[in-house]
């Protein structure tokens, strides 16, 4: 029964969060969840049994309506969130876009990344980035606790937006009871494409730890030591390099472990301490940077694998970890959390390939902001109903225990679980058509767009904006 209450809570929550257009709204998140199969269009959602209203009062609602983001948010932090086996809470931020490559009329898009499916190579698309905050459970799972989503514009820079992003969550984490002083501090899971040393250097006052990937080809320093020679000068800021694809400058590991796993074999992980890369300030992020750059330390960690689903050849992994302390780390412990960031990536395809995030043309950005918003209430509601949720099985389909039922399996008997919650949403009144566009009036051509660029290489050390799958 606790689940009920609480879905039934968050649905009332989400309702109020509608301060305009909320009945057409509201029903609209109940057609996504009640209908049979992947969401393909949104004039087909009109004819669900639970949506009581026309296509155009849809249309309308998306154009018109409003969605209070900051109470939402809220809400969705107060939920219950799924942690590790330590209790530890981790969030992983990734970026996915909305690919808009033939929408001249819509502003704010950008080239986004999205690779080719022929034959590998990255390729950019315009379209909206959505960068989404989820929460990370322990074992592997398809399921995330979907935090907060930013859209990134034109004008954007994604490290100062993705630190401002943590930093909102974290007061909400705290406001929610979710996060209290002397808690373990909330870690943090990145992909490459993140400028994770600025990160840590911008998030270096919050309680955070982040865990990233960057590229093999990236060059470290150890502590510098003392001027070596009996002349009088400046002390080096700069030790020894730590080439990452040069084995022959790798000192012995702080920490090594190996273990085996069920899917990549022998795994064997090092880790080294209390290194940092040399920063210069014609790299995008340090430009404006007022007095002498920082040194921001970090460790490494460095993962090997026997074998990769698919008899793919096993490429090394480097991983960087803002605490710079190797001594006090698990290091077996942070690869699997890393692993744990891919949960992220099946969020992002049920969004998109069933709910049907990126099937709306919608021609301004902030229509597809409330479209995205409304999709991940719909998403939370579907993962507050697993204890109510039957296994609904297709002949072919394997049966599942009910702890592991997955959001698709679990959106089947939603349409049951929605008649037992009900709706806030009141009955549409009696009205008329309207008379329509007036005989002979015309419009003048909307206008064109040009596709936004991101700050170029030269202006940030990373690869443009942060990265997600497809």
């Amino acid at each position: 029964m606790s689940g009920l209450v609480e879905l039934s809570s968050f649905r009332m929550e989400l309702f109020g969060a509608l301060p305009r257009r909320a009945d057409a709204l509201f029903e609209l998140v109940d057609a996504v969840l009640c209908a049979d199969g992947p969401v393909v269009s949104l004039p087909e959602l009109s004819l669900e049994s639970v949506h009581r209203r026309g296509h155009g009062a849809m249309y309308d609602a998306l154009a018109n309506g409003r969605i209070d983001v900051g109470r939402l948010r809220l809400a969705l932090a107060a939920l219950e969130l799924p942690r590790g086996a330590d209790r530890q809470l981790s969030i992983a931020v990734d970026v996915t876009p909305w690919p808009r490559p033939d929408a001249e009329c819509s502003p704010a898009r950008l080239h986004c990344y999205r690779p080719c499916r022929c034959d590998g190579v990255r390729q950019t698309i315009p379209g909206w980035p959505y960068q989404v905050a989820a929460a990370l459970g322990g074992g592997r799972s398809s399921w995330t606790g979907v935090l907060d989503a930013v859209r990134i514009g034109p004008g954007d820079d994604p490290t100062a937006v993705t630190a401002a992003q943590i930093r909102d969550l974290l007061e909400r984490l705290r406001e929610a009871g979710q996060w209290r002083d002397g808690d373990p501090e909330v870690l943090f899971v990145l992909d490459s494409g993140y400028d994770i040393v600025r990160l840590t250097w911008l998030l270096r006052e919050e309680p955070v730890r982040l865990l990233g990937r960057i590229r093999s080809d990236r060059v470290m320093h150890h502590p510098a030591g003392r001027r070596k020679g009996p002349w009088p000068g400046r002390q080096p800021r700069h030790g020894e390099e730590f080439r990452l694809a040069h084995s022959a400058t790798h000192p012995d590991p702080v920490q090594e472990s190996a273990t085996r796993h069920d899917r990549f074999g022998a795994v064997t992980a090092r880790c080294w301490g209390r290194l940092h890369p040399k920063l210069e300030r014609r790299q995008g992020g340090w430009t404006g940077h007022e007095g002498e750059l920082p040194i921001v330390e970090g460790t490494l960690v460095h993962l090997v694998v026997e074998h990769l689903p698919g008899n793919r050849d096993p490429k090394p992994l480097w991983l960087w970890h803002s605490v710079p302390d190797a001594t006090a780390h698990d290091v077996d412990r942070l690869w699997r959390i890393f692993l744990r960031r891919f949960d992220l990536e099946h969020t992002f395809r049920f969004l998109k390939q069933t709910l049907g995030l990126t099937r709306p043309r919608l021609r301004h950005p902030e229509q597809a902001d409330r479209w995205a918003w409304l999709l991940v209430a719909a998403h939370t509601q579907l993962r507050l109903a697993r204890p109510l949720a039957e296994d609904l099985r297709r002949p072919w389909e394997k049966p599942l225990d009910p702890g592991r039922l997955t959001p698709a399996r679990v959106r089947r008997g939603y349409h049951r679980i929605r008649r037992i919650v009900g709706t806030p949403a009141n009955p549409p009144k009696a009205t008329r058509p309207g008379p329509g566009r007036p005989t002979g009036s015309t419009s003048a051509p909307a206008p064109r767009h040009p596709v936004g660029k991101n700050q170029s290489k030269k202006d940030n050390p990373s690869t443009g904006t942060p990265r997600g799958n497809l």
